[in-house]
């Protein structure tokens, strides 16, 4: 078991031990794939073996449960759709002369590292142990949001370190007050940060320190996760980060983060009873839907309104969160699986707009879906998708969040959040439809688009499209596992 739990740790480190072989760049494209490949297998063996209870290894380090078995799934799913179209893009961003050799290769290495850390952040055992996983993804992504190495590229990861390293620091303070009420409650040292050991011990935590403790941690990880008050740094990462590099921190990094909430929110449950975590999770997420509308109304950069609707979306996951009734709780996981597939393939399509374009201006971007109908129509469909369309999973998963609400006796957020929706759906629709339709320009993207993407890239685009429909009609094996998964979550 002890392997199986390291395997989607190991799998990402050896295949940037392969991208940082100097000299073989053509060679090593594959490993990366492979690796997200394995991360993902791993969490389909995991969920099979978690089914009758959690199961530790490392000394009770790492710990696997229904839970990190299925965000072990969105892991492996995104970081497969976007490694396999990573190598196009470089070749692209290489003859564009946007990167050299050595930059591809650091990219390697970084992406491999970054899926490695998100995958610790949901077998961590302890909340200390998340907390340095969820670090190290900041450390990470930094420099892969700075890939380009211009002055706005460099802005933005500047702006991405202070702003969530700003956030984690909150959520060390929290994690340190967790300890102490741990401390003074007689739990054991070696489990005072231990998930199990606070939920079991929840009802002896100080009350008073608890509170300020969950607020500190809801504050913290939610920065990460993009929600407001701290998700300034999000359009601004999105836009200049390479498409792939978006796909993973839009598509899974920002759910591993609420991962961490959810977390912590079955523990505050336990010790402050449901109300404390519901204002907090309420409030967060009709501000984040409110900041998405508002911005998204008058926004002219399609990389920037992709990244204000993951705030969109992560809201939903929030509200979803805050009723926390078991048909809500699984509605969000299905919800975090949807929107990771749904927005991996959106910047993927948005990064073949931008490299043809030249430009990510809205603007500047007309007759995609005439010019190029892989690329123009997976973009569309892709956006349909996370505007919560059916056939799609998302259309399923919010419609399962607002009827939760309504049966919760929480009409009144349901109703603020779609009418907020309505808006959102409005702007992003619009700005779609000026890319997508029309006659095609004559721009300097005109002659250099080609009529389809690589055999891979468009491999990952039509899977990633197919499983967010797929699973809109039947969640087929995945349902067990989603139950399971809610269930962990204090959702009974």
């Amino acid at each position: 078991m002890t392997l199986l739990l390291i395997a989607p740790l190991g799998a990402p480190l050896l295949a940037a031990g392969a991208h940082a072989v100097p000299g073989r760049r053509r060679g090593t494209s594959w490993p990366g794939a492979l690796s997200a490949a394995a991360v993902l297998a791993s969490g389909i063996v995991l969920a099979v073996q978690t089914a009758g209870g959690p199961r530790t290894g490392l000394h009770g380090l790492l710990r696997a449960d229904s839970l990190s078995a299925f965000m072990l799934i969105v892991i492996g799913a995104v970081a497969l759709l976007a490694m396999l179209a990573s190598p196009a893009y470089l070749a692209a961003e290489e003859a564009a002369g946007h990167a050299t050799a050595r930059d591809t290769r650091r990219y390697g290495v970084l992406t491999q590292a970054f899926v490695a850390a998100m995958a610790l952040a949901v077998l961590a055992a302890s909340l200390g142990t998340l907390w340095v996983a969820i670090e190290a993804t900041t450390i990470v992504t930094a420099f892969l949001v700075g890939h380009r190495r211009t002055r706005n590229a460099t802005e933005a990861a500047w702006k991405y370190v202070v702003i969530c390293s700003a956030g984690i620091a909150l959520a060390f303070l929290g994690v340190a007050l967790l300890h102490f009420a741990a401390q003074h409650a007689h739990v054991p040292s070696s489990g005072s940060l231990d998930w199990t050991e606070l939920a079991a011990h929840a009802g002896s935590l100080d009350p008073q320190v608890t509170r300020i403790a969950v607020a500190l941690l809801v504050l913290g990880f939610g920065a990460k996760a993009g929600l407001a008050p701290l998700h300034a740094w999000l359009p601004d990462a999105h836009s200049q980060a390479p498409a792939p590099v978006s796909a993973l921190m839009s598509g899974v990094l920002l759910s591993v983060a609420f991962y961490a909430v959810l977390r912590v929110k079955v523990i505050a449950d336990a010790a402050l009873g449901a109300g404390f975590a519901r204002a907090l999770l309420l409030t967060a997420a009709l501000a984040s839907l409110a900041l998405a509308a508002a911005l998204l109304l008058g926004q002219r950069d399609y990389k920037r309104m992709l990244a204000y609707s993951s705030i969109e979306h992560m809201g939903l996951l929030a509200l979803g969160a805050a009723i926390g009734t078991p048909l809500a709780m699984t509605a969000v996981l299905l919800h975090v699986l949807g929107h990771g597939l749904a927005k991996s393939v959106a910047f993927l399509t948005s990064g073949h707009i931008q490299q043809a374009a030249g430009t990510s201006r809205i603007a500047a971007v007309r007759g995609f879906a005439a010019r190029s109908p892989l690329i123009g129509g997976g973009f569309g469909a892709a956006v349909l998708a996370l505007l919560g369309f059916p056939p799609f999973s998302l259309f399923a998963s919010e419609l399962a969040i607002f009827r939760a609400g309504f049966t919760a006796g929480l009409g009144w957020a349901v109703g603020a959040a779609l009418v907020l929706l309505l808006v959102i759906t409005a702007a992003v629709a619009s700005g779609t439809a000026r890319m997508l339709l029309g006659a095609p320009g004559t721009g300097p993207g005109a002659a250099t688009l080609p009529s389809r993407p690589p055999l891979g890239a468009a491999a990952g685009l039509l899977l990633g499209l197919s499983a967010c429909a797929v699973l809109g009609i039947g969640l087929g094996p995945l349902h067990d596992l989603l139950l399971d998964a809610a269930a962990v979550l204090g959702a009974h």
